[in-house]
């Protein structure tokens, strides 16, 4: 009577190897998942630090073309109109508020920023000191997909808008209004600057 083989044990494939398949990991692939937090933190350190200088153009090129962008006064979709309004508040800033002007940013991560802002607010010259929590999603490129804004609004319209703000920013018929407003203002920069472009 011939005696049958026995059967290999658990986990040891047929013919005798010890060795057990594992999936395989690039080291290319790995290096990538490493660096990506570090790229994102990188992607928000330069854009605050072109915010900083009142680069409109540089802060732009951070977002990706399909980027989203919100905070209490604007709610904005793409790169264009995204860099727009960046361009347009520095431009302002460079106008009439550069003597006061002064950004800090800290606390700076690949998912979120601090950042507290003193500027002049344009419309009425009064000086504001703003105090943002920012929060992004940053693509596998490095170029900003989400961008959240938040602030303490009824705090900003006290500083900005004087008594008005102090009476009624805690109201959402204040806050229609300044949204209405900088949707305005976004859409007459975005036009002004695009027949001085196709000049």
């Amino acid at each position: 009577m011939t005696n049958a083989p026995s059967p290999a044990p658990a986990g040891r494939p047929p013919g005798g190897s010890s060795k057990v398949a594992t999936p395989h990991l690039h080291e290319s692939a790995i290096q990538q998942a490493m660096e990506r937090p570090r790229q994102a933190r990188d992607t928000v350190a330069r854009f605050y630090a072109a915010f900083a200088r009142l680069d409109g153009a540089a802060m732009q090129a951070c977002y990706a073309a399909d980027a989203r962008f919100d905070d209490e006064a604007f709610g904005l979709q793409g790169r264009e109109q995204i860099g727009g309004m960046w361009r347009m508040l520095c431009d302002a800033t460079r106008a009439k508020g550069a003597d006061v002007w002064r950004l800090e940013a800290s606390a700076i991560t690949d998912r979120s920023a601090h950042w507290e802002a003193h500027y002049r607010f344009s419309t009425t010259g009064r000086l504001v000191h703003n105090i943002i929590e920012a929060e992004f999603e940053i693509g596998p490129d490095g170029l900003i997909r989400r961008h959240r804004d938040r602030f303490d609004f009824w705090r900003w319209s006290r500083q900005a808008l004087g008594a008005p703000g102090l009476l009624l920013g805690w109201t959402a018929f204040l806050r229609r209004k300044v949204r209405n407003q900088a949707a305005a203002n976004l859409a007459k920069y975005l036009a002004q600057t695009a027949g001085r472009a196709a000049a």
